[in-house]
């Protein structure tokens, strides 16, 4: 990495797990192909069996446009290749069948419908397509990129999340009243899979980034990332049994955890404020919008806001405490947008630092 890239590392270390250097700012490229373009309109790499050279342009050309966006704007962020895919990675995995859209990603379908069918499940291979693929594509990303550069990972659901797209979910959420031991098996084995994936990963790829979701990027040593969206869907109690013991295990085993979550579960704040370090939470707001997260979660962790225009940006810094800290990934635009936005949300940053001198965490 470059001199400059190393100190954009450190002052996102710090800014997740450190003394406070301000909030960062990403600015995203509107220059990036979605994977439902990528490889000439062959989609997902993970769901072809077409040979994965084939994504390699793809995969190094969005890094290549995303660096040189930084390298223009001179924005807090750090470029890395994304293998990217669907939601449907790890459910296909365990076998589910794969629905495929002209317009947008994968999504798998519904494998098992009661517990006895759950439970003859076995944890998948790693060696097994479509698992392999991802450690074949990133293989080839390192060669081309060399050995400095961090590999980011495919969508990263959580056990319960993978396990709601195996399970018909609304078979699912009756088992957790019926048979809630039948949806803890099934839990243990979409963890014990994500287990050994993130450590095949780093053993595989070296310098890599957790981060799948948002544009976003912290050393491996805080932690691993995942999306956590059925939280929306139940109640604290439930949350506590089908969703806390993962967490906090992840969390202990990787050294912390950041987490995606874009389903209506503002309920879940409390539940969420209890995994040890949580260093980082996006979060797409519905009502009543960032003021609960803000009050929850400032003072231990950062909230990383994806695809949020500059006028609500600015609303939050506004709504900020003096120990809140953001990390704005903010929405594509052409270059010329893009350095006026980060230009205006840069002033609004410093007027909010200059404003509060952060309390002791």
């Amino acid at each position: 990495m470059s001199q400059n890239t190393d100190g954009l590392c450190q002052r996102t270390r710090d800014l997740f797990a450190g003394p406070f250097p301000g909030h960062a700012i990403w600015m995203d490229t509107d220059e990036v192909v979605p994977i439902i373009e990528s490889a000439g309109g062959r989609g997902d790499f993970t769901v072809s069996d077409e040979p994965v050279e084939l994504w390699l342009d793809w995969a190094v050309g969005n890094y290549e446009r995303r660096l040189a966006r930084h390298e223009a704007l001179g924005d807090d962020a750090v470029p890395y290749p994304m293998l990217s895919t669907g939601t449907q990675l790890f459910a296909a995995a365990f076998g589910c069948p794969v629905h495929t859209f002209e317009d947008s990603p994968p999504c798998a379908l519904p494998l098992v419908h009661t517990a006895p069918e759950a439970d003859e499940l076995a944890i998948p291979s790693l060696e097994e397509p479509p698992l392999s693929r991802v450690f074949e594509l990133g293989r080839l990303v390192r060669e081309r990129v060399g050995p400095d550069i961090p590999i980011g990972v495919p969508d990263i659901q959580s056990a319960l999340d993978i396990a709601a797209l195996i399970w018909r979910k609304e078979d699912l959420f009756l088992a957790m009243i019926t048979d809630p031991d039948a949806v803890e098996r099934l839990a243990a084995k979409c963890q014990k899979l994500l287990i050994a994936f993130f450590e095949r990963f780093h053993q595989e790829l070296g310098e890599i980034n957790y981060c799948h979701c948002p544009y976003a990027w912290a050393p491996p040593e805080l932690g691993v990332w995942l999306s956590e969206d059925e939280a929306g869907s139940i109640s604290t109690s439930m949350f506590d049994r089908f969703c806390m013991p993962w967490l906090v295990d992840l969390s202990e085993r990787f050294g912390g955890l950041f987490m995606h979550c874009c389903a209506n579960a503002d309920h879940q704040y409390a539940s969420f404020a209890r995994i040890p370090h949580l260093y980082g939470l996006n979060r797409v707001f519905q009502e009543p919008g960032p003021g609960p997260a803000i009050d929850a979660f400032s003072g231990h962790t950062v909230l990383m806001q994806a695809w949020t225009p500059l006028d609500d940006a600015v609303a939050m810094l506004e709504m900020a405490r003096p120990n809140t800290r953001f990390l704005f990934n903010m929405p594509a635009q052409p270059l010329d947008d893009a350095r006026r936005t980060l230009d205006a949300l840069r002033d609004a940053c410093a007027q909010h630092e200059a404003t509060f001198q952060e309390q002791p965490e």
